[in-house]
């Protein structure tokens, strides 16, 4: 059974004489207010509002009646984000209000639901390029004024398999770097010519002049572009964009399919749409945190890393290492158990890290990774035998064998890594073998 996390809300949402009345619920007190003032972009926020509410009505892999999932609302110094991901948790849409689009003041540091439904995405589609747009987040509301319209939102769970693509997302595109930046132009065109929402092929997208060209193969330098028709929720903020940067890890020839940032940015606001290695992938199932979670000391040192967690809008992961007196990379892991509670995020533009305020449960991590726990089970009853370059990983059943390659990386016999072969993060006992050989955050 999936857990969810239920946000309730004092009242229905209502168009009022003062503005929209979105209600909100979370934060770190009872309906905390974080924000009250203009989105200096009004079409555009509107505009980029509506690309990360259709991302969370959306289901591109075997797409089936629209999903009826909310987008999450974080508020901390300068900036606001909305996120949200795909039905199929396929696609993480977000847009980040920087300090040039807000004309007001964030005066404390939340999270929350908020409810984008239909009558709301109709006020904020007739949103022109002069009407104001005022946004307030406040006891118990998300108020967005516009000239008309009337919404009423109702209570929604935030599911398990959000949490759960929070804490991979997070993972994998801290190792994205920029890969290409085209003027709008020439994104326009370029989106343009992207496949038929119905193809699901793998794609790469090598910059190429001032534009990106397609090809069927990876090359250094490319970005993987899987099911390309899961961009389109950029197309409604290309007329309000000047770039679009497109962030991705690195590749070379035969790589297989990775994940993929793509971000268009106005000046005062970013939106972005982050893409699974394939279409059918969610990242709540990619394993890519498993590997941070296996120390021995991680759970520990998230709760001491979690108090110290602050409202900026970026984590300086090397002041909290100063300040919890530990290595970064246990930092990095204890961040990484903190996103399986959904309290971190990664920012690729800014490169760094940044903190949601949701409740912390340091069981989720297990629950939500049975790998995981067979891992630990396994090193538990001593069935990890190190021999050389191989280990053998005894169960009740069978006897594997792991293999750690000079690059770090491992390779098991069993049936998941010949299926995966490891792009879809270790199998348990391959990260039993990496728990007995060096915990993370351990010298090496």
């Amino acid at each position: 059974m999936n857990a969810v996390q239920t946000y309730r809300y004092l009242q229905p949402s209502a168009l009022r004489a003062a503005g929209l009345d979105l209600q909100t619920c979370g934060g770190p007190a009872a309906n905390p207010r974080f924000f009250a003032g203009f989105l200096t972009a009004p079409a555009a926020s509107a505009a980029g509002l509506l690309a990360v509410a259709e991302v969370a009505r959306t289901r591109y892999h075997q797409p089936v009646n629209p999903a009826s999932l909310d987008p999450v609302v974080t508020g901390s110094r300068g900036r606001l984000r909305f996120e949200s991901f795909s039905g199929c948790c396929g696609v993480y849409a977000r847009m980040d209000v920087l300090p040039a689009g807000l004309d007001g003041e964030i005066s404390g540091h939340g999270t929350t639901n908020v409810d984008v439904n239909p009558p709301l995405r109709e006020a904020l589609a007739r949103v022109g390029g002069i009407e104001p747009l005022h946004v307030a987040v406040g006891p118990d509301d998300l108020t967005v004024s516009t000239m008309d319209g009337s919404v009423v939102e109702r209570k929604v769970p935030l599911p398990g398999r959000w949490l759960r693509g929070f804490a991979e997302v997070h993972v994998l595109t801290a190792g994205f770097e920029p890969r290409a930046e085209i003027a709008a132009a020439e994104a326009a065109a370029f989106l343009r010519r992207l496949p038929a929402a119905t193809d699901r092929s793998v794609l790469w997208a090598v910059p190429a002049g001032r534009t990106l060209r397609l090809t069927s193969r990876p090359v250094p330098g490319a970005v993987c572009l899987a099911g390309a028709g899961r961009l389109a929720a950029l197309r409604g903020v290309l007329r309000h964009a000047r770039t679009l940067r497109v962030y991705g890890p690195a590749v070379r020839a035969g790589s297989p399919a990775v994940p993929s940032t793509w971000e268009l940015d106005t000046g005062a606001l970013r939106v972005s749409l982050t893409l699974s290695p394939e279409p059918y992938r969610g990242f709540s199932g990619e394993g890519a945190a498993l590997a941070a979670l296996a120390g021995d000391d991680v759970v520990d040192d998230a709760e001491l890393v979690g108090a110290l967690l602050d409202w900026d809008p970026a984590v300086d992961v090397a002041a909290l290492a100063d300040a919890a007196a530990l290595p970064d990379e246990r930092v990095r892991a204890a961040l990484a158990q903190l996103g399986t509670a959904g309290r971190v995020g990664y920012d690729v533009a800014d490169g760094a890290y940044f903190h949601r305020v949701m409740p912390y449960d340091a069981g989720r991590a297990e629950r939500d990774n049975p790998r995981l726990v067979g891992a630990r089970a396994l090193v538990e009853r001593g069935a990890v035998e190190r021999d050389g370059e191989t280990t053998t990983v005894r169960t009740d059943v069978e006897t594997y064998r792991v293999r750690q390659h000079p690059d770090g990386a491992y390779s098991c016999s069993c049936r998941w890594w010949a299926r995966h072969r490891g792009q879809r993060g270790p199998c348990r006992h391959a990260l039993a073998v990496s728990m007995v050989a060096a915990p993370v955050g351990a010298p090496s």
